[in-house]
């Protein structure tokens, strides 16, 4: 049983990893809706590697000119006036918020924060956030006119994502969108910046697969990995034809629906309960 839960979950992460709609949400709230166990933030985390594999060998022509270019830069003056040296340094600067922040809130992001109270308020939060971004940004820059300035901001907007429903492409796209960039440079720049973040966290929890915050052991944990791998390939490519002519708002409505539901049964479950104990 642990192995079919397993790759339904696995399904789901990477089914929701790069849309703008939390894959932490979606693993917090659909196990409760089936009546099983928690998966963890270990299981959630270690899980997500799968995903940014899929990044990894979806952008491998882009990470390895960024990465090759980035080091030929620490060695020549010639190839720090490339454009690869600075977006290393975008990406490096971008990623430390979550790392730091992650780190410092640990105990949280794997207790208080899994709380389905906040996660359905961030749903929605975060989808009206989204929704304002989608309707002033300006739809205008390129990728290549990122700044320091905006790489520290769009890693700041990451880091928010260590609460689960917050979504770390939503916050990021969200970001860039306020910032003026393109829907498709803001989101493949989002795909790029989760990179370290997300396998960083997911090596980091793998301390605590067996026996630790993971209803799973390492059996099922790596099938549900690979199976978020096989899914999250196929999503990459929709997502990034979708965004190029459409716009966020049906993921919006999505985000704030269920945020809404998730609310509405948790009060209504208080309420019962509540009655249960006055009769």
């Amino acid at each position: 049983m642990d192995f079919l839960r397993s790759i339904v979950l696995g399904l789901l992460q990477g089914l929701t990893e790069f849309l703008p709609i939390s894959s932490s949400a979606h693993l917090a709230i659909f196990p409760k809706f089936f009546g099983w166990q928690d998966p963890g933030a270990a299981y959630t985390a270690v899980v997500q590697i799968g995903t940014e594999l899929a990044v990894v060998l979806y952008f491998w022509r882009d990470i390895w000119a960024i990465g090759s270019g980035w080091v030929r830069g620490l060695f020549s003056a010639e190839a720090r006036r490339a454009p690869e040296w600075r977006m290393g340094w975008f990406v490096i600067i971008g990623s430390l918020p979550i790392v730091l922040i992650g780190l410092a809130l640990e105990d949280l992001i794997d207790s208080e924060f899994r709380n389905l109270w906040v996660i359905g308020t961030t749903l929605i939060v975060l989808g009206i956030v989204l929704g304002i971004a989608e309707r002033v940004g300006r739809n205008a820059r390129p990728i290549e006119d990122l700044t320091w300035g905006h790489a520290v901001l769009l890693g700041l907007a990451q880091a928010a994502a260590v609460v689960p429903g917050v979504s770390r492409s939503g916050a990021t796209i969200s970001m860039g969108l306020f910032l003026g960039y393109e829907r498709a440079a803001a989101t493949r720049y989002a795909f790029l910046l989760a990179i370290p973040a997300v396998v960083g966290a997911g090596v980091y929890k793998l301390k605590d697969i067996p026996g630790g915050d993971n209803a799973y052991g390492w059996g099922p944990t790596l099938v549900g990995t690979v199976v978020a791998f096989a899914v999250g390939m196929a999503v990459i490519h929709w997502l990034l034809k979708y965004v190029s002519t459409r716009s966020y708002a049906p993921f919006v409505v999505y985000r704030i629906a269920l945020g809404a539901l998730v609310l509405i049964l948790l009060g209504a479950s208080a309420m019962t309960a509540d009655i249960a104990i006055a009769g």
